[in-house]
């Protein structure tokens, strides 16, 4: 079969499935991306693309994201053109992510080709990102930007034969209108290879030994250490968790940038502005900033954890959160659907308020004080991964199933 995966910053969401239909070396394999250093992956041809155009800084912020949008969907919608002109290739099915909009022109390029679209976040005034900190209140302007937001997703609805929404919590964001026209199927979790680790251990630099499991590790992970990802939340609850566990050391993970929602005041980002807020009640000699650091690296830290914290405002769920529950880790997340989607309180996790650093605290330093007493969750929370998310045995039958029911029965790809 010939298959066209679409998506800004390869492989994106496609990372399980595209190297798994490559491996069996039945099908041509074509990536389009704007992503310049993206990944050589073996038996996969990588196509880059440019948007036709992109907005002007000033322009007008309710049209911006929509000719954006249409500036990528025209470039990649060239770029397929090309495809077909320069190296013979007609997808019998293209499957990309709708956010951009690079989509949007597909069927001017191939109209019997059929698409299936991934569509991960629909803009709402409630029970989303905007308006969940009553700190930050929504502006004036707010709604109106967000339906303008939507106009993507709204215009890609009418172009993909079949949606895609990884988790229910995502799903219901969008229209009820869409529903009928969506799958709902994680991408997929390794569970076969993010396994625990009874024999991990890590050197880190200013320790004269390498950290294992049994020594009192607290984690943190996420791209960015920002508001959206709980950062601040956690650096408030560290001083009563340093004070109260005296020899626990606490990793974090994630870059200094913002990928969702405003930027610190800070010149030295929300880490900056929570190192004036709580800094001075921190025992620095404990505290590690390990910034971004390599998978493998990050595999290693979850299975040394004796307690992993996730705390999210209601967003996209992490991939890290269904990783180090595949990882066997005991996990403190916060209590918001998109976590109670994957984790249920007392079984597979421990769910806190997420504005309460108090709480969190509590909750940390009681896991930390007794592991074993809690070690039995990180057990629940493997099983659930790999009966509800596992890539090989409950994810991609449902992505090839969604596939061949789109193209001809010659064409079906066979799991093996």
């Amino acid at each position: 079969m010939n298959i066209l995966f679409v998506h800004q910053n390869m492989p994106g969401q496609y990372r399980e499935l595209v190297q798994w239909l490559a491996a069996q070396g039945q099908h041509r394999i074509f990536f389009l991306t704007q992503k310049k250093d993206a990944p050589n992956l073996p038996g996969v041809e990588t196509r880059i693309y440019a948007p036709h155009r992109r907005p002007a800084k000033d322009a007008y912020g309710l049209s911006k994201v929509w000719e954006e949008a249409t500036g990528s969907g025209f470039g990649a919608a060239m770029a397929a053109r090309k495809l077909e002109a320069e190296d013979g290739f007609v997808p019998d099915i293209v499957v990309g992510h709708v956010g951009w909009g690079e989509l949007t022109f597909f069927k001017q390029v191939w109209p019997d080709v059929p698409i299936i679209g991934f569509f991960e976040y629909y803009y709402n005034l409630h029970g989303g990102l905007v308006g969940f900190d009553k700190a930050e209140p929504i502006t004036d302007h707010a709604p109106f930007l967000m339906a303008a937001r939507n106009a993507v997703p709204l215009a890609n609805i009418e172009v993909v034969d079949q949606g895609h929404c990884p988790t229910y919590w995502q799903r219901d964001r969008f229209p009820v209108s869409f529903h009928d026209r969506m799958y709902v199927c994680h991408d997929g979790i390794r569970t076969d290879r993010l396994l625990p680790n009874p024999d991990a251990n890590m050197r880190l630099g200013r320790l004269d030994r390498p950290i294992r499991q049994g020594d009192e590790i607290l984690t943190f992970v996420a791209r960015n250490l920002e508001k959206a990802r709980g950062f601040h939340m956690f650096m408030r609850a560290l001083p009563r968790i340093m004070r109260d566990r005296p020899d626990a050391r606490v990793l974090i993970v994630g870059g200094n940038d913002v990928s969702y929602g405003g930027k610190s005041n800070d010149p030295r980002g929300l880490r900056g502005e929570m190192e004036r807020e709580v800094g001075d009640q921190l025992d620095w000699s404990r505290l590690h900033f390990l910034g971004r650091v390599p998978y493998r690296d990050y595999q290693t830290l979850i299975q040394i954890s004796r307690c992993h914290v996730y705390l999210t405002m209601p967003f996209v769920l992490s991939w890290s959160l269904l990783e180090a529950m595949s990882m066997q880790a005991t996990i403190v997340a916060s209590d918001v659907a998109p976590v109670r989607e994957a984790i249920t309180h007392g079984e597979t996790g421990l769910l806190v308020d997420f504005f309460d650093a108090d709480a969190i605290a509590a909750q940390v330093v009681d896991v930390l004080a007794h592991p074993a007493r809690f070690a039995p969750l990180g057990k629940a929370a493997r099983t659930h991964v790999v009966q509800e998310y596992d890539f090989l045995t409950k994810c991609l039958p449902e992505h090839i199933a969604q596939i061949n029911a789109l193209v001809p029965p010659e064409k079906h790809i066979t799991l093996g």
